[in-house]
């Protein structure tokens, strides 16, 4: 079966299509992208502006088009936090569905970590034990933690890169005292989550996923991503700390010609970094792996898995081409 999933985020819109049936390893064939900026896009009311929506309209088009090309049997579409916050998401949804046939899915923080949670558990199995799972994006971050395929705890935080970029600096590079603030802060918002990890115990692996981890693991050494998805990469939190001393001086400009660091994500690099070393020191982690699958990988296994339809959230985001087309 080849599948299509469109995950409609704060900073791009990324359509991944595998190939892949109920028991398989989902084998990538395609992915595209993109960078919309969305959550730049949210007026001071609140709303996602006219020219956001447009945009939006645009890229779920182009990649409806690019999924059916590829010869995909369903598109799983969905939107994370720029979409979910924006008070006027429902007649956006809805002009997305006018214009395209394509019926997106909000996911709610809770679902992210949970899917999320459900990818990194089957990359690495039942032996890596009791598991916790942090994922920084541009609106939030998620944090889940268990043993099983469904996580005991599944977080999300309004502290994604993007967001904390906009609300914490106003400079480029941030200041010595938003630098110094913003990780004060952070320490305070993460004081209840701390709590809450605790309560369950110690950890047997902790894992990050997300363009932010993967991103700061390369900067600090790890496999570029041509050495492939199973070599080993981690993130230490020393290694962290001294990145940290070196790119919080740079301008996003120089930022973006290093390598794995894209130009669309190089602007919340900083604050990425100071979410990431801020969750690391609250919940005691000196040391974690990048796990090379995440959200989007999880809705397709989660979709494999209820093949049969029985399954609320992969029946809710399975829309067949077909359909659409007939719309």
């Amino acid at each position: 079966m080849r599948l299509g999933v469109l995950d409609v985020g704060s900073n791009t819109v990324h359509l991944l299509v595998v190939d892949a049936h109920r028991g398989a390893h989902p084998t990538p064939m395609h992915s595209e992208k993109s960078v919309l900026r969305l959550a730049e896009q949210i007026t001071p009311g609140g709303e996602l502006a006219r020219a956001g929506a447009d945009e939006l309209v645009t890229a779920v088009e182009s990649a409806k088009d690019a999924a059916a090309r590829l010869g995909c049997e369903e598109l799983m579409a969905f939107a994370t936090s720029a979409v979910r916050e924006a008070k006027n998401s429902a007649k956006v949804l809805a002009r997305v569905a006018d214009k395209t046939g394509v019926e997106l899915q909000v996911l709610s923080g809770v679902d992210e970590a949970r899917h999320t949670f459900l990818a990194v558990r089957r990359w690495y199995g039942w032996s890596a034990g009791q598991l916790l799972v942090l994922d920084i994006g541009g609106g939030s971050l998620e944090v889940a933690m268990g043993r099983d395929e469904e996580p005991v705890l599944a977080e999300s935080l309004p502290l994604g890169a993007g967001r904390t970029t906009r609300t914490r600096f106003k400079h480029d590079p941030p200041t010595r005292s938003e630098l110094v603030a913003t990780s004060a802060w952070l320490d305070d918002q993460l004081t209840d989550l701390a709590r809450k990890v605790t309560k369950w115990g110690e950890p047997d692996r902790v894992v990050a996923t997300s363009k932010t981890f993967r991103s700061l693991a390369r900067l600090t050494g790890a496999a570029p991503s041509a050495a492939g998805p199973r070599v080993r990469r981690t993130l230490t939190d020393t290694a962290l700390r001294q990145l940290l001393a070196f790119i919080s001086r740079m301008p996003s400009a120089d930022l973006a010609q290093l390598e794995g660091v894209s130009s669309s994500r190089s602007h919340q690099l900083v604050a990425g970094a100071l979410v990431a070393q801020a969750t690391m020191r609250a919940l005691g982690v000196p040391e974690l792996e990048i796990c090379p699958w995440a959200l989007r990988e999880g809705v397709i296994l989660r979709r494999l898995d209820h093949s049969n339809g029985a399954d609320e959230t992969g029946a809710a985001l399975a829309g067949r081409l077909t359909a659409q087309e007939d719309r």
